[in-house]
């Protein structure tokens, strides 16, 4: 045993001394990136990022490492210091210095995520929500009770409660901006176009990530402009210091990809793990058993299973186009059963042939 303890302490002090590098990489990556926006050069370089992870392999191969390690431990490191790179360039921009932001839902998940990210720019946060908020900000159970003088109102709370506000907003204009950020906007509609229509600086937005999300490169930020482009481009300029990929369609497009984009997905993880649940005793070993394929559709399936039930209900049963997605999902599944009981190979090969091209030419964009 003391043999044993004195191999774990020694293993100890060299987890100790990688992550003493990893910090000390950490700085050296701020230091790039402060670099970069000096040059104006974009924060993300993606010909270096192939360098770093090729150089990782290599030495990897040096030390009789597996490739797969490398480029696992690489691309991490690279988001780490994306990361921390974007949140530098988001703090030194400062464009909230001296701006107050209402946010109402900020105690929830993605309006707690809104708070951060404004706070985080220099804004001055007010939150108005039933429950209190973390992080200390100025508190109001009720966003009636405020002055709404703020330079931006953000509605954050669930799509139900966001239209009954953007209605009641509608008799009290703010002065300042107003957005939503709903996973759904036909819902909204109505008293999203009476704000515009009253002369309101209003858009309307999507942020396509959850709220653990740190680094914003990759990730889409989608605006629907409600016929005030100042509005919408003032709610752009908030995502203008990271590295958000910003995308601009109108009411009705945004709700039909969205019926794929998240109700097709939502629903094909829910009939997944709805499936497993229900097999049960037809198949008692099922729950020890994996492979790579079940293994990476479980992990996509427990996020999934693990967010707010009415949010997810929310994104199916309130979407105008909600059930095209639905049924395009039901008949793909109605076609795989009828290969497979048929016997009909060549149409099951057919399914995969088709959905290997729009995969590929997905891919190249």
């Amino acid at each position: 045993m003391n043999e044993l303890d004195c191999l774990r302490d020694q293993l100890s002090e060299v987890d100790r001394q990688l992550f003493s590098l990893i910090s000390r990489r950490q700085r050296l990556a701020l230091e790039i990136g402060r670099r970069k926006s000096r040059a104006g050069l974009p924060t993300r370089d993606f010909g270096q990022e192939k360098i770093v992870v090729e150089r990782a392999v290599r030495f990897a191969q040096e030390n009789e490492l597996g490739d797969r390690l490398a480029e696992t431990i690489a691309l991490l490191l690279i988001e780490a210091s994306l990361t921390a790179q974007e949140r530098s360039q988001v703090v030194k921009s400062a464009s909230g210095s001296g701006k107050t932001v209402l946010v109402i839902g900020g105690a929830g998940r993605m309006g707690g995520w809104m708070v951060q990210f404004l706070a985080s720019q220099g804004y001055e946060v007010e939150v108005a929500d039933p429950h209190q908020p973390a992080g200390g900000y100025k508190h109001f159970l009720d966003w009636r009770d405020t002055s709404l003088d703020h330079d931006i109102v953000v509605v954050a709370a669930p799509l139900r409660a966001s239209g009954e506000i953007l209605t009641q907003l509608g008799e009290r204009p703010p002065s300042g901006l107003v957005f939503d950020i709903g996973s759904l906007k036909t819902p909204l509609r109505s008293p999203l176009l009476r704000l515009a229509a009253a002369g309101t600086m209003v858009t309307s937005v999507h942020p396509m990530f959850g709220p653990d999300t740190e680094l914003l490169s990759g990730r889409h930020v989608i605006f629907v402009d409600l016929g005030v482009p100042e509005a919408t481009q003032k709610a752009r300029t908030l995502f203008q210091s990271t590295m958000a990929i910003q995308v601009e369609m109108d009411l009705d497009l945004h709700d039909k990809v969205i019926a794929f984009v998240l109700g097709l997905s939502h629903a094909l993880n829910i009939a997944f793990f709805t499936a497993l649940a229900e097999s049960g005793e037809a198949v008692p070993d099922l729950i020890e058993l994996s492979s790579t394929t079940f293994d990476a559709q479980l992990e996509v399936a427990r996020k999934v299973a693990e967010e707010n039930p009415a949010l997810y209900f929310e994104i199916q049963s309130l979407n105008d186009y909600g059930h095209a997605a639905l049924d395009t999902l039901a008949s793909a599944v109605d076609r795989i059963r009828r290969a497979v009981r048929e016997g009909d190979e060549s149409s099951f090969a057919e399914l995969m042939k088709t959905g290997r091209t729009y995969l590929q030419r997905r891919d190249r964009g």
